[in-house]
C-alpha cells in the first residue's frame, strides 16, 4: 500500500467489530507516528491507549459525568460560510445514512452519545497536550494524528478521531493518572471495521480544489 492508497482508505468508522487489536500493535503504530514532524523537535504529545476492562470502565465513567464545552476548543462561535454549510450538510448526510430524522432528537443524541463507548472499537486512544502550549503545537498534534491514522489504514485497521472527548478533560486526566496542566485534544478510536454497519456505507464528500487552491507562478 503506498500513501496515496492509504488516504483515499481512511475514513472516520463509526462501528467496529469486537476483535481485539493487540497490545504490541498498538504500541508500534503510536511510536512510528512519533516520527511526524514537530516545530523545534518539540514532539508535544502525551499519548494514552487504553483497552480492555479499563476502557469498559471509562465508557461507562462517561455516561455518569456532565460534559463540559471549553471555548476555543471546539467550533467557533456564528460559524460562517463555507464552513457552516459545509459541517451542517455533513451532519446531516451522517444521520440520514442512519435513517434518522432532523426531529428525532433522542436518536440523534444517542448517536453522538456512542461516542463515549468509541462505537464499539476495543482501543481507545486519548491525545493530551500542555495547556501552557500554543497554536504551531496544536498543529502537531494533527501532523501526529494524520501519521497514526495512515499507519493504521496499512495494518488494516480502522480509526474514528473524536474531538468528543474534550467536553471530559477533568475526569479522563484523572482516570488516565495524566499530569497536571494537561489538556485533551482528541481520542482516537482504534479496532475492525464492521463493514455491514449502515452507518460505514456512507463516505463524507470533499469540497472542489477551486475553492481552497490556488497556484500561482506555477505552469
Amino acid at each position: 500500500m503506498d500513501i496515496r492508497q492509504a488516504l483515499q482508505q481512511r475514513r472516520s468508522v463509526r462501528a467496529f467489530l469486537p476483535q481485539a487489536v493487540d497490545g504490541a500493535t498498538v504500541r508500534e503504530l503510536l511510536e512510528k507516528a512519533s516520527q511526524a514532524p514537530s516545530g523545534g523537535n518539540m514532539q508535544p504529545w502525551r499519548v494514552t491507549a487504553v483497552g480492555g476492562q479499563a476502557l469498559k470502565d471509562l465508557s461507562a465513567k462517561v455516561k455518569a459525568t456532565e460534559p463540559v464545552q471549553r471555548p476555543g476548543l471546539s467550533y467557533p462561535p456564528g460559524l460562517w460560510e463555507p464552513y457552516r454549510s459545509r459541517r451542517f450538510e455533513n451532519g446531516e448526510d451522517l444521520y440520514r445514512a442512519l435513517n434518522i430524522g432532523r426531529e428525532d432528537k433522542a436518536a440523534r443524541l444517542a448517536q453522538l452519545g456512542k461516542n463515549g463507548q468509541m462505537f464499539g472499537a476495543p482501543v481507545g486512544i486519548f491525545v493530551a497536550v500542555e495547556e501552557r502550549m500554543g497554536y504551531a503545537q496544536w498543529v502537531d498534534l494533527g501532523i501526529y494524528l494524520q501519521s497514526f491514522m495512515l499507519l493504521a489504514v496499512e495494518k488494516g485497521l480502522a480509526t474514528c478521531a473524536q474531538g468528543f472527548w474534550r467536553m471530559y478533560n477533568d475526569m479522563l486526566t484523572e482516570q488516565l493518572a495524566i499530569p497536571e496542566g494537561y489538556q485533551i485534544a482528541f481520542g482516537i478510536a482504534l479496532g475492525y471495521e464492521d463493514a455491514s454497519a449502515p452507518i460505514n456505507q456512507w463516505r463524507s464528500g470533499r469540497a472542489s480544489s477551486s475553492e481552497w487552491l490556488s497556484l500561482q507562478g506555477l505552469d
